[in-house]
C-alpha cells in the first residue's frame, strides 16, 4: 500500500502546463471583472443606487457577485456594448460627413457670387475683387460677397 501517486506537477511539462493555465485563468477572471465594473457604469436604465449595490457586491464578494452579476444582468451587456458602439459610430460618420461638406470648391464659391452678382447686390467691380480672392484662395466668397466689399448679399 505505499504506491506512490505522481501529480501532474511532478513532470516539469505538465507543470508548465498547469502554470499557464493558472495564469490564463487568473487574466481572463480579471478581464471579466473589469468588463462586469465597466458595465455598471455605463447602464443609463441602473439607477445610482443599483450600481453602488452592484459595485459593493462585486467587490466585497467578487466572485459571487461577477457571477451572479453575468447571471442576472449578462445578455443585456452585449446589447448594451452593441448599442453603445453604434452611437459612436454615427457620431463619427456624422461629424466625417459635416467636415467633409462644410468645406467648398472654388467652382462653388465663383457660382455664389455669380448669383449673387445677378441679384444686383454686387458690382461689377466687387464682383472682380471678390472672383480674385476666391480664385488666389485667400477668402471665401461668401465673406468678399457680403459687408466686406459694401454690397448685401440678402
Amino acid at each position: 500500500m505505499n504506491a506512490q501517486t505522481y501529480l501532474a506537477y511532478d513532470y516539469p511539462l505538465l507543470g508548465a502546463f498547469w502554470t499557464m493555465l493558472m495564469i490564463f485563468l487568473w487574466i481572463m477572471w480579471f478581464v471579466l471583472l473589469f468588463r462586469v465594473i465597466t458595465d455598471i457604469f455605463r447602464d443609463d436604465g441602473l439607477s445610482g443606487w443599483g450600481k453602488a449595490g452592484w459595485l459593493v457586491f462585486c467587490c466585497v464578494l467578487p466572485f459571487l457577485g461577477v457571477f451572479v452579476y453575468v447571471i442576472a444582468r449578462g445578455r443585456n451587456m452585449g446589447r448594451r456594448e452593441t448599442t453603445r458602439v453604434r452611437a459612436q459610430q454615427e457620431e463619427f460618420d456624422s461629424y466625417i460627413r459635416k467636415t467633409a461638406a462644410g468645406g467648398s470648391s472654388s467652382v462653388d464659391e465663383l457660382a455664389r457670387l455669380s448669383e449673387i452678382r445677378d441679384r444686383g447686390a454686387l458690382t461689377d467691380q466687387e464682383y472682380r475683387r471678390a472672383k480674385e480672392l476666391v480664385l488666389s484662395g485667400h477668402g471665401p466668397a461668401d465673406r468678399a460677397g457680403t459687408a466686406g466689399f459694401g454690397g448685401s448679399a440678402r
